[in-house]
């Protein structure tokens, strides 16, 4: 079903859009017709090519994404921890991280902690 194209000279966007407007307003010049149905289904016959529409498309969209080079697949790689179960490591890497001079008290006393706990009830 065609329908018409009813121009608005103010919504114009262009000198010669304004004039073609003027023209159809005036009677001067017929509106042009518009057949949307028609034209849609003219464009789909147009959106899919004739290669597509046979295996031909497929095997040239294979051919054109395939890759230049080949590539190694990864391998996943697992890192397990030994446990060692020797104190002595934690204790030696304590020492390492207490005797840090940029870190602010290192050595906690019972009676630093005593003192911390009084502060802590008075305040409550």
């Amino acid at each position: 079903m065609p329908d018409e194209i009813k121009p608005n000279v103010n919504e114009a966007p262009t000198h010669d859009a304004q004039l073609a407007a003027d023209s159809i307003a005036s009677g001067e010049e017929n509106a042009p017709n518009v057949d949307f149905d028609a034209d849609y289904a003219t464009a789909q016959q147009f959106s899919v090519s004739e290669v597509d529409r046979t295996g031909e498309g497929a095997a040239a969209a294979d051919a054109a994404t395939a890759p230049q080079y080949k590539t190694s697949k990864p391998v996943e790689t697992k890192t397990q921890t030994q446990p060692t179960g020797n104190p002595d490591d934690y204790a030696e890497l304590a020492k390492e991280v207490g005797n840090s001079k940029t870190e602010g008290v290192t050595n906690v006393s019972d009676d630093l902690v005593e003192q911390a706990l009084e502060k802590g009830e008075r305040k409550n």
